[in-house]
């Protein structure tokens, strides 16, 4: 993981190695989704984080934090509870409010590049 401290840099998203970050079973719904991601940047107070986080095909629930992102390949429906349903792909940017709930149905496994305020 990298710092509040590191130089600026440049990252290539679409072949940039992620690592695997496990995911609770009690947020799938169904199929065999694998989540892998990486952190680019972490303020020094750890309350933005700024990466790479990518899903396999699958359905899966999440509570969401104060995101902005943007696909960078992959398609999916994020079912926002109580609110719109939204249909992502690549070029698209979304953000998510913190506490909604979601339930991510991935099409096509999703990567996207991130940051988020905690």
């Amino acid at each position: 993981m990298t710092t509040h401290d590191q130089p600026s840099f440049a990252v290539y998203i679409p072949d940039a190695e992620l690592e695997v970050e496990p995911l609770d079973p009690a947020q799938i719904v169904s199929g065999t989704p694998e989540v892998t991601g990486k952190v680019l940047w972490e303020s020094a107070d750890g309350k933005q984080l700024r990466g790479i986080w990518q899903i396999t095909p699958g359905v899966v629930t999440d509570t969401e934090a104060n995101e902005l992102f943007v696909v960078v390949s992959g398609r999916a429906t994020v079912a926002v509870e109580g609110g719109a349903t939204l249909e992502i792909g690549p070029g698209d940017a979304c953000v998510l409010r913190e506490g909604d709930r979601t339930t991510w149905t991935v099409h096509e496994t999703l990567r996207k590049a991130y940051h988020i305020s905690l």
